[in-house]
């Protein structure tokens, strides 16, 4: 289900880390070694680059990469070149300290909290404290007014079951509870916050499957009758990264494109955060929804080095 491409044979960290070293010398960078070689390594891989990179050079990568290039492409990089958890917390702290919030700034912790492991959850809340001194949760207390606040600190303090065990039986009865909920309108009700925050994800998918059979309409569909605030748009985010990623991630991609101008901050963190857990679901995704490939849609919208980072993320031979 990942896009990216490991050679069959891949170099010893210390001679990737000749080549990126040789890429930062002389009068200009080499971009395209740097992308052929980062973009075709696996999380493990570019951990070990970067733990040699420092032993041989007494230097960090990141901050090589931070001196070295520049604009969109440079952030691509970066993010890519961070372990996951700590991509993740920075990007969880830059959306929260943004001076203005909105659904797209809320949902990178929805992204982080419910689209990826419990193991992984863990590990981002442990390192978001290293980094900065500061629970996630804190920070989100501190910086999101109610309701939202309520939601999005439930998401990220839960440790979800990592099995796939389920109950029919418990999934019937929160359909129902959810279908009530939504009904009313109490999409910050306090069992609702539960439910979503708490049941693991097979759990959660099959008590969606009953909404849907005994309500006629998907609950996603019933949250978005519900209204256009920002909380509606939460919830329904909450929803579809909880049941189905790719969905999520294929709508931020094309969001991220429409209209006038390119967001290139969302269209890279879908395509960094997905690149080796889900991408050719969403790239299907993308297809079935909008009639053409996800691949054109990144070609006619981006360009340069940073579109051929993130092609080769997808998968292309550049």
């Amino acid at each position: 289900m990942a896009t990216i491409r490991v050679p069959d044979l891949v170099p010893s960290p210390t001679e990737d880390c000749e080549t990126l070293n040789k890429a930062f010398k002389g009068w200009g960078t080499d971009e395209k070694a740097i992308i052929s070689l980062l973009g075709r390594r696996n999380t493990d891989q570019r951990r070990k680059i970067r733990e040699t990179y420092q032993q041989i050079y007494k230097k960090s990568l990141i901050d090589e990469l931070i001196s070295e290039l520049s604009g969109d492409f440079g952030k691509a990089m970066i993010l890519w070149t961070y372990d996951p958890p700590e991509r993740d917390a920075r990007l969880a702290n830059k959306a929260l300290k943004s001076k203005k919030k909105d659904i797209k700034h809320f949902q990178v912790i929805v992204e982080i909290a419910c689209a990826n492991s419990p193991h992984h959850l863990m590990a981002v809340r442990q390192i978001y404290c290293s980094l900065f001194e500061c629970s996630l949760e804190e920070d989100i207390a501190a910086t999101v007014s109610l309701p939202l606040r309520k939601i999005l600190v439930g998401l990220v303090t839960s440790y979800r079951y990592d099995g796939q065990a389920v109950n029919t039986n418990i999934a019937n009865v929160e359909a129902g509870q959810l279908y009530d909920f939504v009904k009313r309108k109490q999409l910050d009700n306090d069992d609702l916050v539960w439910i979503l925050s708490t049941r693991n994800h097979f759990q959660l998918s099959e008590t969606f499957k009953c909404y849907k059979l005994k309500y006629g309409n998907s609950i996603e569909k019933d949250i978005v009758k519900c209204g256009k605030s920002t909380l509606e748009s939460l919830v329904k985010t909450v929803v579809q990264c909880l049941d189905a990623p790719e969905k999520h991630f294929s709508e931020v991609i094309r969001a991220s494109i429409v209209g006038f101008g390119t967001d290139e901050d969302s269209l890279t963190r879908a395509i960094v955060m997905r690149a080796e857990i889900d991408m050719m679901k969403v790239r299907g995704m993308y297809f079935i929804k909008n009639k053409t490939s996800l691949d054109n849609a990144v070609i006619g919208d981006t360009s340069g080095y940073y579109m051929d980072f993130l092609m080769t993320l997808l998968g292309a031979n550049i």
